[in-house]
C-alpha cells in the first residue's frame, strides 16, 4: 500500500494477453489446416477406395491451403502495415506543422479520460517536448499502433504456412505411414482437434474441456458432411 513514506502499492494480479500473442494465430492456423484437410480427406475417402487418390488429395490440400494461407496473410498484413505507416507519416507531419494544435489535442484526450484539465495540459506539454515520444503517444492513442511493433508480413506469412502445414499433415500422416483405412486418420484428427481446442482456452475465458469439445464438434461435423457428400458422388460414378 502507499503510505507516508511514498512507497508504491504492489500489484497482486496479472492479465492474460487478450490479443493472444503468438499463440492465437499459430493455433488457429493449425486448426484451419487440420479441419480443412481432415474434411477433404474424409470426402475423398468416402468417394473412392483408392488410397493413392486419398493421399494425392491430402497432399494437394496441404500444399494449396498452406500457400493460400501464406499468400493471403502476407497481403493482408502488408496492407495493414502500409496503412499504419502512411497514417503515422501524416501524424508526424502534423506534429511538425502544428505542434501546439497536436499538444492541445493530446491534452483533450487525457481530459476525456478523466484527468484534470490543468494536469492534462501539463502532461501533454511535457510529452510534446520530445517529438518522437509525442509521435509514439499520438500513434498509440489515435491509431492504436506501436511504432516499434508493427506487424511483419514475412513473419505472418511464414507462421501461417508452417502452422497450417502442421495441422493439415496430421490427418494425412497415417496414410503416409501405410494405413489404408480412414479410421486411424479420423482418430488422430479427433484427438488433435480436441487438443487444439483445449489449447485455445488459454486465450479465452472458456474451460479447456468446453473449448476442446467445441472444436472437436466443428471438425467432426465438417468431416462427416464431406464424407457423406463424397460417398454420394462416388456412388453415382462421377
Amino acid at each position: 500500500m502507499s503510505g507516508g513514506s511514498g512507497t508504491r502499492a504492489e500489484i497482486h494480479h496479472e492479465h492474460r494477453d487478450v490479443n493472444g500473442g503468438w499463440l492465437r494465430p499459430s493455433v488457429f492456423g493449425a486448426m484451419d489446416g487440420l479441419v480443412s484437410n481432415f474434411a477433404l480427406i474424409a470426402g475423398v475417402a468416402g468417394g473412392t477406395s483408392s488410397t493413392k487418390v486419398v493421399v494425392l488429395a491430402g497432399v494437394a490440400g496441404l500444399a494449396a491451403g498452406a500457400f493460400s494461407m501464406a499468400g493471403g496473410e502476407y497481403v493482408s498484413v502488408a496492407s495493414q502495415r502500409e496503412l499504419a505507416i502512411a497514417e503515422i507519416d501524416i501524424e508526424r507531419r502534423e506534429l511538425e506543422r502544428n505542434p501546439q494544435a497536436e499538444q492541445d489535442e493530446l491534452a483533450r484526450l487525457y481530459e476525456s479520460r478523466g484527468v484534470e484539465p490543468a494536469l492534462a495540459a501539463e502532461v501533454a506539454r511535457q510529452i510534446s517536448l520530445n517529438p518522437e515520444k509525442a509521435l509514439e503517444v499520438h500513434a498509440s492513442a489515435e491509431l492504436g499502433v506501436t511504432l516499434d511493433d508493427l506487424p511483419s508480413p514475412k513473419t505472418a506469412a511464414i507462421s501461417s504456412f508452417l502452422s497450417f502445414s502442421v495441422g493439415a499433415l496430421l490427418p494425412l500422416l497415417p496414410y503416409l505411414l501405410g494405413v489404408t483405412s480412414l479410421v486411424w486418420p479420423a482418430v488422430l484428427s479427433c484427438l488433435a482437434l480436441f487438443g487444439a481446442g483445449a489449447l485455445v482456452s488459454r486465450v479465452t475465458a472458456r474451460s479447456w474441456w468446453y473449448s476442446g469439445l467445441r472444436q472437436l464438434l466443428v471438425g467432426v461435423v465438417a468431416a462427416a458432411l464431406t464424407f457423406g457428400l463424397g460417398s454420394l458422388l462416388g456412388g453415382t460414378g462421377l
